[in-house]
């Protein structure tokens, strides 16, 4: 848990840690989509040359996000084995008794894994080189044309930043709260499978008080300096797009265009 990078912020003096919130919003939605364009090993390495660019231009270690990847490598190697095993197609590369192993369920797992992977290096790259302060004026000034339907665009951006902010301290949380079991005798790897869930139960509950309390305390700290939504409120920091927050979008645009030519 102390690996988990997602929501964690890492202040250095980069190229992207400088680039407008709303432009860094607006690229990680783009490649979201265009990540699903890629089919074939060219589009691949492209998509991660184009990952592997960000992060060196982040002055954020690689070696920190792959160590942030080990919390949810079970995830990407179940996802891996799913199409494995389920997908078929072309020839049979490995066979013993019923279970069969086709070309095309193992490249199917190796891209979809792939995908996963570059999925959460960028996803985290944005809490990493964004505060939550700058996540919540961008996603409000991209969400504002919705202020027309009446919708609460700052409490809503506000809700998405203050979650992302607590997912690292849920997490420290979380260890703490295991620790402490582990030192009265609790065991959360071995033993029966009802032991073991009956344990999770018990990390869970105070897991969850911690976290109302959490939030009610929160609650208490806004209310008494006075915050009452972002109706009438001015900013101390005004967001201002730049030529290279331009260069950015324009990139992401000819990654999208790269990866429709190299498509099959």
């Amino acid at each position: 848990m102390e690996k988990m990078i997602f929501g964690r912020y890492v202040p250095t003096n980069s190229i992207i840690h400088r680039l407008d919130p709303r432009a860094k919003l607006l690229i990680v939605f783009i490649y979201i989509c265009i990540v699903f364009l890629a089919n074939n090993v060219l589009s691949y390495v492209a998509l991660a040359m184009f990952t592997i660019l960000l992060i060196v231009l982040s002055k954020i270690p690689l070696l920190f996000f792959i160590n942030g990847l080990k919390p949810i490598l079970w995830l990407v190697i179940f996802t891996f084995i799913l199409h494995l095993f389920f997908t078929k197609g072309g020839d049979v590369i490995f066979e013993f008794g019923i279970i069969k192993v086709y070309a095309a369920g193992l490249k199917q797992g190796i891209f979809i894994s792939i995908r996963f992977m570059l999925l959460v290096f960028m996803a985290s790259l944005l809490t990493l080189t964004t505060t939550p302060i700058s996540l919540t004026d961008g996603l409000e000034s991209l969400l504002h044309p919705l202020k027309k339907l009446k919708l609460p665009i700052h409490e809503l951006a506000l809700m998405m930043s203050i979650s992302l902010r607590f997912i690292p301290t849920l997490m420290d949380e979380t260890d703490k709260i295991m620790k402490a079991q582990k030192a009265r005798g609790v065991d959360f790897s071995s033993g029966p499978l009802k032991e073991r869930l009956k344990a999770i139960v018990a990390l869970l509950i105070p897991l969850f008080i911690s976290s109302f309390k959490r939030a009610e305390d929160l609650a208490t700290a806004m209310e008494a300096r006075g915050y009452r939504g972002g109706e009438g409120r001015t900013k101390y920091r005004l967001l201002q797009w730049k030529l290279v927050d331009s260069l950015g979008i324009l990139l992401i645009f000819i990654l999208t265009g790269i990866l429709i030519y190299l498509r099959t």
